[in-house]
């Protein structure tokens, strides 16, 4: 699903970041799947952080038809999640939607962006305390809240230098999350397109994806069973 944004911002100057180190890295996924990625790191970056951009598919000759008017890279900000990407957990759609984005990216060129913000931003342990609260009952956001954090921490700085950084501050995003395209619009990105990610649930992240749904307005259609 696709819709066009509207949202219109004053953009602030960013300070610049500059690719440090590109290296082609082949990947292969556990059904399977297989393909190469260009893989950038960065120096200058707002946050300090060891962020990862990978170009997928033709992701230059991208860049070069989004110049001449044509249609904008396919970009996913994919937010670290070690349990769901490298575990497997069902507890989320990480995992899953990491691999959904690597293969529609490298079908259409484009950047996947692996940024170091576990748990919307509150780190490993306070992710996993927050599971704890959600076992007790809480759901995702006020779990994070009681912890005595924000309810979602990501500051897509990062995102933004690194884009920009690769020619890209036109792009498609491959996101459920308004939010995501609110904040690259007003760090200077111009979402030409929102699309949305597939709907990966499970019996374990059922109450996970709802309250996604219904607290953030993410684009996800679920079974009127979870309501």
């Amino acid at each position: 699903m696709a819709a066009e944004l509207l949202h219109v911002s004053s953009a602030p100057t960013l300070p610049a970041a500059t690719v440090r180190t590109q290296v082609t890295v082949p990947l292969r996924f556990a059904d399977g799947y297989a393909t190469s990625a260009a893989v950038s790191t960065f120096t200058g970056l707002a946050d300090e952080k060891e962020h990862l951009l990978l170009g997928l598919g033709d992701w230059q000759g991208a860049l070069r038809r989004s110049a001449l008017g044509g249609p904008a890279p396919l970009v996913r900000p994919h937010s670290e999640c070690l349990t769901g990407d490298v575990f497997g957990s069902e507890r989320c759609d990480c995992g899953p939607q990491l691999r959904e984005s690597v293969e529609r990216i490298s079908e259409v060129g484009g950047f996947l962006l692996y940024l170091r913000q576990e748990g919307r931003g509150i780190g490993l342990y306070e992710k996993l305390d927050a599971y704890a609260l959600q076992d007790a009952g809480l759901d995702t956001y006020e779990a994070n809240t009681a912890l005595g954090r924000d309810e979602d921490e990501r500051d897509y700085t990062a995102a933004a230098q690194m884009l920009i950084a690769v020619g890209a501050d036109r792009i498609r995003l491959l996101s459920n999350n308004p939010d995501k395209a609110a904040q690259l619009e007003d760090l200077g990105i111009s979402v030409a397109e929102r699309v949305a990610t597939g709907v990966h649930l499970t019996d374990a992240n059922a109450r996970y994806l709802t309250a996604k749904r219904d607290h953030t307005a993410h684009t996800l259609v679920l079974p009127d069973l979870l309501v």
